[in-house]
């Protein structure tokens, strides 16, 4: 049986990043050590700490980075109070001074333990116990590196998360003495242009607040390409109505068999195209028969005489599989973005589900994989372990990237689609920690689009790079849809509960921590469309 050393780094490392804060970290004797001297092995120790408080003193030339004093005790008392940015600011500190000596009596553990493995492996000791005493002792230690491992990597994520505290802090801080210099400065008439343009500030950043009625969209949300239906739905001959934006619109396929949409509504009596029929490639209307093409016009008024009439209609297209509207006054953009999945992947399913929830709750639902663990045990989360920490890794200025620790590539596709790749073995399992240690993968592009203030038109598409012949089964795709319809239903028992609560008042974006960055990076996108900012924020233009 052999245990490795190799389990001390991650500790240090812990250290390391502490100590590199230079934070005033005491190296005093703690008043509270007492024990009992001695030393064991090659390797000399000061302490041991078996629990928080429990101490076995040793001297030895480690005193150094182990006799630190237990932080807590220093630590200023605002239980019940509300802090300042100072104050907030100073709790962080002690955070990290708490997470440093934390680190120290984790590696020290670590230390004492392989000193026990040396002692109980030692040839002088062998003749005073049996085989099997040793592998019982042998056992029971590896059994406590594992626990003291196990230790460590908690210690390495109490460290990340105080980091992140401290920096937030201190940026906050930053923004609030810029903001008051801003407010202090007074500029004298004979100031120039340019240095009246540095004493300018950007004001600090405003929390985000989503609560209270659902507004009406803003129009510059509607200026994007939307994809509204998958190719394979719309027949000829057939058409597919639909809502974008509170305003209802039919798409059918016109003579040519290029796809058209028309809004949903007879120009004659306000009935519903969408009840009438596609009479060679035009929408024929079921109460008195008029039809219209595929750009609106009106070309046949049976028992009238043809008037000068036109629908609305809208910029319509045919791209990889999907069909795309601009519904926004500005030009379209030139170029319909890609949603093909990866090379390598099959497409197995393609299902369209209204649901009735605001689009951009969904969207905040499909951007957290935090919430797995807890929301979907009955379906692909079943078994997943609570880790100690979630994260998601992303650029500075992005709106992709991917998950610690779960193996999933994860992107937010303006304006309303989110692309993820994940690594799994089987289904419901998750294999490796990066979607490039996994064998096989399985490709999702979800689409909200805004049908109104209350309900999203959703469409999915699933993709895999394995298991080919799952596509030709019959009656596959029901049994896909079975499966989605499974998983959507856990969330959505939340995210309308969570939306009557938004429309009472409730923040539903009050205390965002740092497993929400993208969507807090798609509300902050949102915003600042909304706002009309030239470069958007996380893209490429910006």
């Amino acid at each position: 049986m052999s245990i490795s050393v190799s389990s001390i780094q991650p500790a240090m490392n812990t250290v390391a990043i502490a100590a590199a804060l230079s934070l005033p970290i005491s190296l005093c004797r703690s008043s509270k050590l007492n024990g009992k001297k001695g030393e064991r092995g090659g390797i000399r120790v000061f302490a041991v700490f078996s629990k928080e408080g429990d101490t076995l003193e040793k001297k030895s030339a480690w005193s150094t980075i182990f006799d630190v004093e237990e932080p807590r005790f220093k630590m200023p008392q605002y239980k019940g109070k509300f802090l300042d940015i100072n104050q907030a600011l100073e709790v962080a500190r002690y955070d990290i001074q708490y997470c440093d000596w934390r680190a120290r009596q984790d590696l020290l553990t670590i230390m004492l333990l392989h000193d026990k493995v040396v002692e109980v492996l030692n040839p002088l000791a062998r003749e005073y116990k049996s085989i099997g005493t040793l592998k019982k002792d042998l056992a029971e230690l590896q059994e406590e590196l594992a626990q003291a491992d196990m230790q460590v990597h908690i210690s390495e994520a109490r460290v990340a998360t105080a980091l992140d505290k401290l920096a937030y802090m201190e940026y906050r801080l930053l923004q609030d003495r810029n903001s008051t210099d801003c407010d202090q400065a007074s500029p004298s008439p004979s100031t120039s242009t340019q240095s009246s343009n540095t004493v300018k500030r950007k004001p600090p950043k405003k929390n985000l607040d989503v609560s209270g009625p659902v507004q009406p969209y803003h129009p510059r949300l509607k200026n994007f390409w939307y994809p509204i239906a998958f190719s394979i739905d719309l027949k000829d001959d057939t058409m597919i109505p639909i809502e974008s934006f509170e305003e209802p619109w039919v798409i059918f396929r016109g003579k040519d068999g290029k796809p058209g949409c028309v809004q949903n509504t007879c120009a004659h009596r306000a009935c519903p195209l969408h009840l009438g029929s596609v009479n060679e490639g035009r929408i024929q209307c079921p109460y008195h028969g008029w039809e219209y093409s595929r750009d609106g016009t009106c070309e046949k008024m049976p028992s009238t005489r043809l008037l000068n009439v036109k629908l609305k209609s809208l910029p319509c297209f045919e791209q990889e599989g999907m069909i795309w509207i601009w519904p926004g006054d500005e030009p379209p953009a030139a170029n319909l973005p890609s949603l093909l999945p990866p090379t390598g992947f099959q497409i197995h399913a393609e299902i369209v589900m209204e649901l009735p929830v605001e689009h951009g709750l969904l969207l905040d639902n499909l951007l957290d994989l935090a919430h797995a663990p807890f929301t979907h045990t009955s379906t692909f989360a079943k078994g997943w372990n609570v880790p100690s920490l979630v994260k998601f890794l992303t650029p500075t200025s992005g709106l992709q990237g991917y998950w610690d620790p779960y193996p999933i590539d994860m992107e937010f596709r303006p304006p309303c689609m989110v692309l993820s790749t994940i690594g799994i073995s089987k289904p419901g399992k998750l294999e490796g920690q990066s979607t490039r240690q996994c064998s096989t993968h399985l490709h999702q592009l979800h689409v909200c689009l805004p049908s109104s203030r209350d309900k999203t038109r959703l469409l999915y598409r699933m993709s895999l790079d394995f298991a080919p012949i799952l596509k030709h089964i019959p009656f596959m795709q029901y049994l896909w849809r079975h499966f989605a319809k499974q998983v959507l239903d856990e969330d959505l028992r939340l995210v309308v509960g969570q939306q009557e609560r938004m429309i009472n008042g409730a923040n539903i974006w009050n205390l965002p921590v740092s497993y929400d960055k993208l969507g807090v990076r798609y509300r902050q996108w949102r915003d600042a469309v909304e706002q009309g900012e030239k470069h958007l924020p996380f893209t490429e233009s910006s």
